[in-house]
């Protein structure tokens, strides 16, 4: 396809994502778009969805995350719908 992605080591040189960055980039997408599609499905009203992801990497093992926390806020819907949309992100 002609399409590039460049991530950065951790070490440096700083000019892009690192390769920790992007894989908890690609794990908070991917759960807003399977969140999106399941309320698409139920006709759930999600009229606008934020996720925060954060990594904590592990001292003795720097290359692994000790652990992974995700926050999402979900528009348009109530406190035990969103439960239930993240619940289903959980489960897959």
């Amino acid at each position: 396809m002609g399409r590039h992605f460049v991530l950065d080591s951790p070490t440096g040189p700083n000019e892009a994502l690192t390769n920790g960055e992007a894989f908890l980039a690609g794990i908070s997408s991917c759960g807003v778009t399977l969140i999106e599609k399941h309320a698409q499905e139920t006709g759930v009203p999600v009229k606008r969805m934020e996720v925060t992801i954060e990594g904590a990497r592990r001292l003795d093992a720097p290359n692994r995350f000790q652990s992974v926390s995700m926050r999402f806020t979900i528009a348009g819907v109530d406190q035990a719908q969103a439960e239930r949309l993240v619940e289903t992100y959980r489960e897959r």
